[in-house]
């Protein structure tokens, strides 16, 4: 089955919105929130501007019935009314679809706040995300809420992510037995930094390696 395209991603999302009033169809709106945004629009002023800068031929080839897009308060109405992870759910399906598993080895993990999302004494949006270097695409990332944290994101993630055989690498954030454990459930590998905040657990690695050292010197030294 060929891969599907970033417009049919997006027009499998459940429409939010109620029956009465309707004016322009789903698909169409997502696709140009899409296009626009891929294009460096980053706001809904932008995006809606966007539209109206290539007029109808833009919307009709998006699928918008009577030529015009949306307008910044029906971007915001209708966005508004998402679930974030059914968005997201979409996008991993259209990027993973794209890329080929076999093209890349190693999945870097990482947690961020998004830029400008802070609006005063609200915190910013926090995401986890994961990103496949070998082929520059984020392949999924899940949303860090107040009830939760960093590594718990990764988990959501690596349960819908194609790990086995590749190496999933993440800072002392995600250095916990739990993720640890899935990976190499999932029939991966990982590379995680530990630090100081676990101090058993650098102690533990430092020893180990010790012995290694030492088990090496001792069989050179009673090799014949």
């Amino acid at each position: 089955m060929p891969p599907c395209t970033l417009y049919e991603a997006l027009a499998t999302l459940p429409d939010p919105r109620s029956r009465h009033g309707r004016i322009h169809p789903l698909p169409a709106v997502m696709g140009l929130v899409a296009l626009a945004m891929l294009s460096g629009r980053k706001s809904l002023a932008g995006i809606s501007r966007f539209g109206r800068q290539h007029g109808a031929p833009l919307a009709h080839a998006l699928g918008f019935r009577r030529g015009k897009t949306p307008t910044v308060s029906t971007l915001s109405r209708t966005l508004r009314r998402f679930d974030p992870q059914n968005r997201e759910a979409a996008l991993s399906r259209w990027v993973t679809g794209r890329c080929d598993p076999h093209a890349f080895e190693h999945i870097a993990i990482d947690g961020k706040t998004l830029r400008g999302s802070r609006q005063g004494d609200v915190p910013g949006h926090h995401l986890v995300a994961a990103y496949a270097p070998a082929v520059q695409a984020v392949l999924a990332q899940a949303r860090v809420d107040a009830k939760t944290n960093e590594h718990k994101a990764a988990l959501e993630l690596l349960g819908i992510l194609p790990v086995r055989g590749k190496v999933v690498t993440g800072d002392a954030m995600f250095c916990q037995r739990d993720l640890a454990t899935q990976v190499i459930d999932s029939g991966g590998d990982y590379v995680l930094v530990a630090k100081d905040n676990q101090p058993a657990l650098v102690t533990d690695i430092q020893a180990g390696f010790a012995f290694e050292t030492a088990a090496r010197s001792i069989a050179a030294a009673t090799s014949p």
